[in-house]
Parts: C-alpha cells; sequence; structure tokens
C-alpha cells in the first residue's frame, strides 16, 4: 500500500521534474551563452564609475535659473500628450470595433488585426524616428506619434473589451430590429465605458512618460531640451529638467489613481 506524502511539493510547469530540470538547464546554458556573446568590456565598464560619479556631482545643485525654457518644454510635453490621447481615443474607436471579431466582418476582422499588430510591434522611439524624418524636428512629429501608438494601444484594448461582452443585451436589442449603430450604442456601449475610460486615463499618463522620451530623437517636449542639455554637459540644468519629469509624472499617476477610484 503507497503511503501519502506528508509534504506538499507544487506540481512541475514542464510536465515531469525531469523535464523541467532540463528546461531549466537549457534556460541556463542560454543565459550563459547569451552574456558571452555580447563582448562586454569590464574594464570599461569599471570605468565609467567615476565618471557616473562625477556627474552626479556636477548635477547637484540642480539649476532652474532657466525656468522659462524649463517651463515651456513641459507645457510642450503636456500639450502633446493631452492632444496624441485624444486624437488616438477618436481613432480607436472605429478601429477597435474593426478589430472585434464579434462584431466586424471576417475580413474587416483580420485587416484591422494585422494593423494592430505591426502597429505595437514598433516601439514610440521608432516611430517618432520616422515622423520626424518626415516633418522635421518639433512636437508636429511628437504628437504623431503618440497618436499613432495611443490609436493602435486604445483599439486593442477596446476590440478585446467588445469580445468579451454579454451577448444577451447584444441579441436582446438586435430582436427590437435596432441597426449595427444602435447595436453598438445601446448594447455594446453601456457594458465598456467605464474599463474604457479607465484605460483611457491610463494612456493619457503613458503620453505624459512618453512624450519626455521621444524627445530625445527630436519629437519635442521637454526631452529634447533634456537631450541638449545632456549635449552642452549642463548637468545642473538636466537635473532640474528630470526632478520637473519626476513630478509632473508622479502627478499624473495619482490623478490617474484618483480617477479610477472615482470609477469603481
Amino acid at each position: 500500500m503507497t503511503a501519502y506524502p506528508t509534504v506538499w511539493r507544487a506540481p512541475p510547469f514542464f510536465g515531469s521534474r525531469t523535464q523541467q530540470r532540463l528546461v531549466l538547464a537549457g534556460f541556463a546554458v542560454y543565459l550563459v551563452w547569451s552574456v558571452s556573446d555580447l563582448n562586454v568590456d569590464v574594464e570599461r565598464m569599471l570605468a565609467g564609475f567615476p565618471r557616473a560619479l562625477d556627474m552626479l556631482a556636477r548635477m547637484i545643485p540642480p539649476d532652474f535659473a532657466r525656468w522659462p525654457l524649463l517651463l515651456n518644454g513641459m507645457v510642450e510635453s503636456l500639450q502633446m500628450a493631452l492632444a496624441a490621447t485624444l486624437a488616438g481615443l477618436l481613432l480607436s474607436v472605429p478601429l477597435g470595433i474593426a478589430a472585434s471579431r464579434n462584431l466586424a466582418p471576417r475580413p474587416i476582422y483580420l485587416a484591422a488585426r494585422g494593423f494592430i499588430v505591426v502597429g505595437r510591434t514598433l516601439h514610440e522611439v521608432l516611430i517618432a524616428i520616422f515622423f520626424v524624418k518626415l516633418f522635421g524636428f518639433g512636437p508636429v512629429a511628437g504628437l504623431l506619434t503618440l497618436a499613432f501608438a495611443s490609436a493602435v494601444f486604445l483599439g486593442k484594448m477596446l476590440a478585446e473589451d467588445i469580445e468579451n461582452v454579454r451577448i444577451g443585451p447584444v441579441e436582446a436589442v438586435r430582436a427590437t430590429g435596432a441597426g449595427f449603430a444602435q447595436t453598438v450604442v445601446y448594447s455594446v456601449v453601456p457594458q465598456v465605458l467605464a474599463r474604457s475610460v479607465g484605460v483611457v486615463i491610463y494612456r493619457l499618463d503613458a503620453n505624459v512618460r512618453h512624450s519626455t522620451v521621444i524627445g530625445i530623437v527630436g519629437a519635442g517636449g521637454i526631452g529634447q531640451t533634456l537631450s541638449a542639455s545632456f549635449s552642452r554637459y549642463d548637468y545642473d540644468f538636466a537635473l532640474a529638467i528630470l526632478i520637473c519629469i519626476i513630478a509632473v509624472v508622479a502627478c499624473g499617476e495619482w490623478f490617474s489613481d484618483w480617477v479610477r477610484r472615482k470609477l469603481r
């Protein structure tokens, strides 16, 4: 008679325990090979620490004397984030409906899903470089970058929410003879509205952070000012910019949490 085990052990994730050990060993070998293939120069890394300490020493105290330039950059970043979120929201509604399996015909569904997949493979910095080449340096490239990324992200989230709606209200509205637009407005929108508002607030918060990054490649905003300050070795002014960026992002995070609490 087999005795019951006295100690509980979690079941293996990869089939048997032998297979799990082999997979983990394979991951370890791949990790060692990847690190060794990067040609990391240890001496160069160690030499960078004194330079980092010197840069940090030159950052303190932060220089807020050029506050008009700092203020203009922050306002430009916020304007880009707000405008891009609004534009992305407007574009995401038809994109999300077209990418919903339960609402759109299959050819339209596949085309919309393909567009979303391709759009999500591109990082904001890569998109910003593309728009900078097309429209030159400045906030226009940043606005288009964030609007495109927002439309793809919000469209994907909206499509997934629409596909997860309860089918009962949809069929009830269709049974009354309602058309496609009426079905969406009266049966789909009430089910996805609360979550969609939360996702839009989250995207606005993300756009505020991304607007400070894409400026480094010339797409306007405070990121462009930060990149220029590092290029001129104005580390004290760069620290002032970083402090303002942290403050704005923290305020955006607080606002996002406050809105989500109100929506619950």
